[in-house]
């Protein structure tokens, strides 16, 4: 995969804008057990609202999370490989392993029930956009094509992405964090209990 340029912009000692840094994003993530997942961190904040100094350290540095911070954001650009067989036969063991992989353990729904391997959920708002190709959203009982330019607002619901078209999907996920009202995280946990 080319890398990703990403021009961060942000202010001189006066005040003008300026640009901070251009250059290849440097948090490229890849998984064992999901051959050929790329997936690039682009930016993070930590909280809400976000504090605009004149500069700021790449936020995207240290280890990889699938969830943002308390209050803040991710920016992430992946590549999701077509399906393999290997991917469909992992076990719950296994799907726990790729979601450690990817930054949460814990978002592995398949001990649960799940439809297949890579169903998760996280508490947060997701907009998922398809920059190229076409991919499967898998939900508990339904499923729903996308193509390029296909924009998805995931709300906490337990999800898989399946690419079924035999090329490389490129997506664009902007995840927020968010938490469930109590009403509706006890009815999540009484369906994941049965």
């Amino acid at each position: 995969m080319q890398g990703i340029r990403r021009v961060v912009t942000g202010h001189d000692a006066g005040g003008k804008a300026v640009v901070l840094s251009d250059g290849v994003a440097s948090a490229v993530r890849t998984v064992p057990l999901w051959p050929g997942l790329v997936s690039t961190d682009i930016w993070k904040t930590q909280r809400s609202p976000v504090a605009l100094g004149p500069e700021e350290a790449d936020p995207t540095l240290g280890p990889r999370s699938l969830h943002p911070a308390p209050n803040g954001t991710i920016l992430r650009i992946s590549i999701v490989p077509p399906e393999t067989d290997e991917i469909l036969k992992l076990d719950a063991t296994q799907a726990q392993q790729v979601f450690r992989g990817v930054g949460n353990a814990a978002a592995s729904t398949l001990a649960h029930g799940g439809r297949h391997p890579l169903m998760h959920r996280t508490e947060t708002l997701d907009y998922a956009v398809v920059l190229d190709g076409e991919i499967t959203l898998l939900l508990d009982d339904e499923e729903v094509q996308l193509k390029t330019g296909d924009v998805v607002i995931q709300r906490g619901t337990n999800h898989a992405w399946s690419n079924r078209s035999g090329k490389p999907v490129r997506m664009l996920y902007v995840l927020i964090d968010a938490a469930f009202e109590p009403q509706l995280k006890a009815a999540i946990e009484a369906h994941d209990a049965r």
